[in-house]
Formats: structure tokens, C-alpha cells, sequence
């Protein structure tokens, strides 16, 4: 691996630490890419890679992809990323985590992190027995802020991909609409149940079969190969799992008029974005539509850090607003010919002071 600041995803980065804890086995990259318009937010992310180069280039593309989010979502927040480097079996001790929230206390609150791929509410849990600056905690009244964020991402997916449809096919509904949704977890899963309460036809696949097809009879939906998703004739084509997945052979497969979902960095390299525009195709950049889980998770820290407690509604409302900052973006690109993820990209980086 090369030094990361020679790295192409390497972005004026303020800070990127390795963490390494001996007595704990704890081995973990925090990036801050941003602190301009508050402590950096994001996720930690809990992942084996067989490369240790694609855990430095997750958190560097993570990291930089949160500044964007925070700052598009109007949030007072920077943008940053954790990633624990996993062994094979994944194990995942206490002592791990109370290492790793060492390392996020030695930042004196620089980084605050949350819930990411292979990380739980209960993990998030004990990192916060060894730091403050930790959000996605279980929260103890009815409609307050906090705990799983991901029911709020997949709201604000469902609002996006309302907004497209109407966008690029003109339709006020999705009854009859086909979506095609990869990844049926938390996020992708709950985007389906929303799309399946208004009526709209659905393709679901995900690299645990047996669960997408057991969504898919729950729902009334077809359930297909994860190999053959990207590839399925549809209206609505929705990544909801790992990114980097619109790379040329991706995007040549693509038979649909909309891509719109929550997976983060989903252009393998920033062209694709060119490459989709040019086959006509709708993008919905990922870090608008999917911003609803860093919303409801700031909306918890910040108000924690004020001394009260946010409540769903607030949550709810800015979630709400994505719609319009989608819609704002799609108008921008067509009176430009500019492709909407460097339209959200140049609206993103003045926000931060990049710009």
C-alpha cells in the first residue's frame, strides 16, 4: 500500500490515525475529512478486508463522503469515518471496543461516531462507557431522537425515490412502479417495505438469499439471484448494500431509468457519474438521498450536547427535506449538462469551504 496522502481517494484529509491496541487485538483507521462546519460525524464500520489497502480507502472515501452528507443535509457537522479491520472469524471482543473508544475520546470530540456495517446499536453502547462523543444510543422515551438509525435512512430513500420517479417518469405514484432493490437489510429492507405499502412491484436481492426471499413472499415480491439484480428490467434500480458498484460493467447492465438508494460511494470512480447521465439514466447521489440516518443521529448528539432531547418529529422533518435538495440537484444538472453527483459535489464542497 502506498502512503495514503498519495492515494487517489486521499482529499486534504485533517486527520487520518491508525489506532492499534496490542492487549485488545483492536486495529482501526478514524479519518476527519472535515471539521469546517462542526466535529466530524460518521460511522464506524466493522469489516475483514483481505486487503488492508481497501480498509484506508474506505475511510478515506467514507470520510470525505460524510462531510458531503453533513453538509448537504444542513446539519453543523463535519464529515468523518471509522473502520475496524476484522480478523476472518470477525470477532469482536469488549475489550475491542472500549480500545476503539479510547482512541475516539483522545480526539476530545473532533470525531463523533455511530453505527456502521457490522456495528450495533449494543456496540455503540460500550464505546460510550469510554467516550461521550458517541451517538445511535437506545433512547428511553417514546419519540425521542436516537437509537437504529437506519429505519430514518431508509425513510428518506423511499422520499428520494419518490422524487425521482416523479422527476423522470412524471408519475405522483408508485403503484406499478418497478423497483429492484439490492440489499435487503436494515436499510434496504425497510426501503422495500415502505415502496411495498404504496403499491409499487418489487425485485429484491441480497447475498443472503434466503432472507430477500423471504421478504420478497412477505411483501408479494420476486426475489432473484444477487448476481442478476443490477441487471433486471426495471423503472427503479436501488443499491442499498456495499458501494463502488456503478464501475463500467455495472452501469452497461443497468435497464432502468432511476438509480436511487442508500449505499455509500457508489461510483466505483467519479466518471460513472458521466457514464450514467449519458445513458440517461437518473442518479440520485447517494449521500443526499441516504442522509436520514446521519440526521437522526446528529439530531441525538447535538441535542444531547445542549442539554436536552431531540424528538422523532424533528428528525422526521429534516428527513423530509431531502425531496427538494434531490430535486434542486436534478434541475441544476439538466439546465448545466452537468451530471448531478458533480453538481451535489460542487454544492457540497462550498458548503465546506472547499468550493
Amino acid at each position: 500500500m502506498t502512503a495514503f496522502w498519495a492515494e487517489p481517494d486521499f482529499d486534504a484529509h485533517e486527520l487520518v490515525q491508525l489506532v492499534h491496541d496490542r492487549a485488545s487485538g483492536l486495529t482501526a483507521i478514524i479519518a476527519v475529512h472535515s471539521t469546517h462546519l462542526g466535529p466530524s460525524a460518521g460511522g464506524t464500520r466493522f469489516w475483514h478486508y483481505n486487503d488492508p489497502a481497501g480498509a484506508m480507502r474506505d475511510a478515506l472515501r467514507l470520510s470525505r463522503g460524510m462531510s458531503y452528507k453533513n453538509a448537504m443535509a444542513g446539519l453543523p457537522m463535519g464529515g468523518g469515518k471509522a473502520v475496524i479491520l476484522a480478523d476472518e472469524q470477525r470477532i469482536k471482543t469488549p475489550e475491542m471496543l472500549a480500545a476503539f473508544g479510547d482512541a475516539v475520546e483522545g480526539l476530545g470530540g473532533r470525531y463523533v461516531t455511530a453505527e456502521d456495517v457490522g456495528i450495533s446499536e449494543a456496540d455503540m453502547v460500550a464505546v460510550s462507557q469510554r467516550t461521550a462523543h458517541v451517538s445511535g444510543l437506545p433512547v428511553a422515551g417514546e419519540g425521542s431522537a436516537g437509537g437504529d438509525p437506519g429505519p430514518f435512512t431508509a425513510y428518506g430513500i423511499y422520499l428520494g425515490i419518490k422524487a425521482a420517479v416523479r422527476h423522470k417518469l412524471g408519475k405522483d405514484s408508485l403503484a406499478g412502479v418497478h423497483v429492484a432493490v439490492q440489499g435487503t437489510g436494515s436499510v434496504g429492507g425497510g426501503v422495500a417495505r415502505l415502496l411495498a405499502k404504496d403499491g409499487a412491484k418489487l425485485t429484491l436481492a441480497d447475498i443472503n438469499e434466503a432472507r430477500a426471499a423471504a421478504l420478497a413472499a412477505q411483501l408479494g415480491g420476486t426475489a432473484v439471484a444477487s448476481d442478476a439484480i443490477m441487471a433486471t428490467p426495471c423503472d427503479v434500480f436501488s443499491p442499498n448494500a456495499l458501494g463502488a458498484i456503478l464501475d463500467d460493467t455495472g452501469i452497461a447492465a443497468l435497464d432502468c431509468a432511476v438509480v436511487a438508494g442508500g449505499a455509500n460511494n457508489q461510483l466505483a470512480r467519479p466518471e460513472h457519474g458521466a457514464k450514467l447521465a449519458a445513458r440517461g439514466i437518473l442518479y440520485a447521489p447517494d449521500y443526499v438521498i441516504n442522509a436520514g440516518g446521519i440526521i437522526s443521529v446528529a439530531t441525538e448528539y447535538l441535542a444531547g450536547r445542549d442539554g436536552r432531547t431531540g424528538d422523532v418529529a424533528e428528525v422526521n422533518a429534516l428527513v423530509e427535506q431531502i425531496p427538494g435538495r434531490l430535486e434542486s440537484i436534478w434541475q441544476e444538472s439538466a439546465s448545466t449538462g452537468i451530471s448531478s453527483d458533480v453538481v451535489a459535489d460542487r454544492m457540497a464542497q462550498k458548503l465546506i469551504g472547499r468550493g
